[in-house]
């Protein structure tokens, strides 16, 4: 960071509160009776103070402070993290500046494994939950997720027919080579779906000339034709389906793909994938509150500034990440 042009610096841990995810951790103050100093669950307000200052590369290994539950990737309470500002700049130059980073980083300590080499992919947010799933995709798993709502449009198969005219939406993952396994490798799927929550698990099995399973009796030769086109799959691979509203689909296809590569032994060894995931959107419709509020963040610029915001259906918006 120092060889790249920046500034290290070393921040107040107590100070006055700074809202960011969680709930602060508080320090009794023994000159100010009945007052606190919150221990910073990021060092927001200070590094921007630097940009202000004049300091245009500013970086710090920061404690944070969070009282909040434990997660899988950090402890609860406190975590550290590379944390850094750059004044004036574009997303392309802050990922520039930390690729070597992340690279570096991780091949210093990789033991043999591979590292993606910069510059990462660029995946747009909707690519990535439609491709994916996730916003957060594994890219060791080769699979993909293909819509394929268009195949059912009409078919004989009446549940994704009618659901496909009522707006849902059909999402299918190709196993490859699945389609020789037995019968408890389907249903061991099955009950995996139900504990995700789905009412269960559509496949098809593809053969020379034929398929077989549930589904296979409602699709004539030009749909499995298609199918086969649309999701990469031939002979000896089968097709897996979800069927919901696309905010419930994506999620549960994105986990699918993840079990799938798992079960199949597709996911890549011994590597790490990095990517970029970009132009997320701003808003999204909180169906609990019934409005719109803010995606991740509200400390986000919108894609397109002020006229965007003026002019634009709200949960059209994409954000920047800088």
């Amino acid at each position: 960071m120092i060889e790249a042009g920046f500034t290290e610096f070393q921040t107040p841990i107590l100070t006055s509160s700074s809202p960011e995810g969680a709930r602060d951790y508080l320090v009794p103050s023994r000159v100010h009776p009945g007052m606190f100093y919150a221990l910073p669950q990021a060092p927001q307000q200070f590094k921007q103070l630097l940009m202000v200052a004049g300091f245009d590369r500013y970086f710090q290994i920061a404690p944070c402070f969070r009282d909040e539950d434990g997660r899988a990737d950090r402890s609860p309470g406190e975590f550290y993290q590379l944390d850094f500002e750059m004044s004036f700049v574009t997303q392309e130059d802050v990922w520039r500046a930390i690729e070597p980073v992340l690279h570096g980083v991780f091949e210093e300590f990789a033991d043999g494994r591979a590292v993606s080499p910069a510059p990462f992919p660029r995946i747009p947010f909707d690519e990535a939950m439609a491709k994916y799933g996730t916003d957060k995709p594994d890219l060791r798993n080769p699979l993909e997720i293909a819509d394929v709502g268009e195949v059912f449009a009409g078919s004989g198969f009446a549940l994704f027919a009618n659901a496909a005219s009522r707006g849902a939406v059909v999402r299918a993952v190709a196993g490859p080579g699945a389609a020789g396994r037995p019968r408890s490798f389907f249903d061991r799927l099955e009950g995996w779906a139900k504990e995700q929550g789905a009412p269960g698990l559509g496949w098809l099995a593809l053969g020379d000339g034929a398929a077989r399973g549930p589904i296979a009796k409602f699709l004539d030769a030009d749909r499995l034709g298609r199918l086969s086109q649309v999701t990469g799959a031939k002979s000896g691979d089968c097709i897996f389906f979800v069927c919901d509203r696309r905010d419930v689909a994506d999620p549960l296809a994105g986990k699918l793909r993840t079990k799938l590569g798992e079960e199949l032994a597709l996911v890549e060894k011994n590597a790490f994938r990095f990517c970029w995931i970009t132009d997320f959107p701003m808003y999204e419709w909180d169906e609990d509150a019934k409005k719109i509020v803010f995606s991740h963040n509200p400390f986000s610029m919108p894609q397109g500034e002020l006229e965007a915001l003026e002019t634009q259906d709200p949960l059209t918006i994409k954000a920047l990440p800088v």
